[in-house]
């Protein structure tokens, strides 16, 4: 019995710790996106080429998450994501560093890489504490990223009023930030590969289930991309609004995934995913319709929060999806993290040609259209709902996401 009890306190111990990194992560990238003014100043370069700039973070988070599988089974989850996260947290000084479009572009690739590489990691560690306390926590932890994110811009926010020097300024966050990481991933699960486990490749194919659930995450990804990078843009073009209320929709439509996130684990343990991710995708095209026919302000701010309320989950349950599918989790992870990575770029830059050759809310009839498939392939979720069977199970029966 004391066993039992021992493992019950490691692993909630374990879940806190890992929610303390998924904060972190989130920190970083909010602090870095509110000093982007300042980088392009410093850097000296146009509009276009910082919109190139911008492109690297996700190609390098592309090219290395494939990678963390293997680094996890060469110095086990616990080290590993120590050692990743730090890298993450070190590199946000990188950027501020930039003097030319060159060195921006290697700096923003790095910055993406071990990005990407730390998101892998605390993914599969979030799905198996996750299967181990058998009900659902990874959209949760996805709300504290967003948290996390939300604290790092306002950090950021405060420090660009203040007029501070962004090198200054990252490089107090990168250290609070790593020491953070650092002292979270004290509590996280050691899991170590077997010795007759054979190590992942290091760059493979994603398995197909995890192209059909990356498919899913997606469409979700371009709806968010599509609704923070455009909605304020939006509000201002289509229904000519004031810069406050256009910042104002903005900054609601985040509040709203944030708050969606941290109160849906309860929905997916009593519905289950496939039936919250269908009914999340039905609230997500209500709200792109309420947005496309909107003739008041309102209308719309309505409209992006019901958009946001109905892709908050989805891309959590995509991971938690992943990370009980196949023979490789941690493979399936990396290839749904790649996916939605890739959405999240293309998404902006696709909303922006179609307004310029149509208009805008013929854009957000694409989103739309695409929140439609969260509706039409909820289905391909239901590795995400655990199996009532195994409750009680030895931690030996549950699939090891690290592959």
């Amino acid at each position: 019995m004391s066993d039992v009890v021992h493992t019950s306190v490691e692993v909630r111990r374990a879940r806190y710790a890992v929610a303390a990194v998924f904060t972190v992560h989130g920190a970083v990238t909010g602090s870095f996106a509110t000093r982007v003014p300042w980088i392009q100043e410093h850097s000296s370069v146009s509009a276009g080429q910082l919109g190139l700039a911008l492109a690297f973070p996700a190609l390098g988070a592309s090219v290395a998450m494939p990678l963390a599988g293997r680094v996890s089974h060469r110095f086990g989850a616990r080290n590993a994501l120590r050692g990743l996260i730090s890298l993450w947290t070190l590199a946000l000084v990188l950027p501020s560093l930039a003097p030319n479009l060159l060195t921006l572009c290697v700096a923003l690739f790095v910055y993406g890489a071990t990005a990407g590489m730390a998101d892998v990691a605390m993914n599969a560690l979030g799905v198996e504490v996750e299967n181990r306390l058998d009900r659902s926590i990874m959209s949760g932890l996805h709300g504290l990223w967003s948290a996390g994110a939300l604290i790092g811009s306002a950090a950021g926010t405060l420090a660009a009023h203040l007029g501070s020097d962004a090198r200054l300024h990252h490089a107090l966050a990168s250290v609070t930030l790593t020491l953070l990481g650092l002292l979270a991933c004290r509590w996280v699960l050691d899991l170590q590969p077997t010795e007759d486990e054979e190590p992942p490749p290091r760059f493979a194919l994603p398995p197909k289930s995890a192209l059909l659930i990356g498919a899913v995450g997606f469409c979700a990804v371009f709806a968010e991309g599509a609704s923070l990078d455009w909605s304020a843009v939006y509000l201002r073009d289509q229904l000519e609004t004031s810069a406050g209320l256009a910042a104002a929709c903005t900054t609601g439509f985040t509040l709203t995934m944030a708050l969606a996130r941290i109160a849906g684990d309860r929905l997916v343990d009593r519905f289950g995913a496939v039936r919250t991710v269908r009914a999340s995708g039905v609230l997500a095209v209500l709200g792109g319709l309420l947005i496309v026919v909107a003739d008041q302000p309102a209308v719309a701010m309505g409209g992006f929060a019901l958009m946001g309320l109905g892709i908050a989950v989805v891309v959590p349950l995509c991971f938690a999806a992943a990370g009980r599918s196949g023979s490789n989790p941690s493979l399936a992870i990396a290839g749904v993290a790649t996916i939605t990575y890739t959405s999240g770029l293309v998404a902006p830059s696709a909303i922006g040609t179609l307004a310029q050759a149509t208009s805008l809310m013929v854009s957000f009839i694409l989103v739309t259209v695409l929140a439609c498939g969260l509706v039409a392939f909820a289905g391909v979720l239901r590795a995400g709902d655990r199996d009532r069977s195994k409750v009680g199970a030895p931690a030996a029966a549950v699939p090891d996401p690290r592959g």
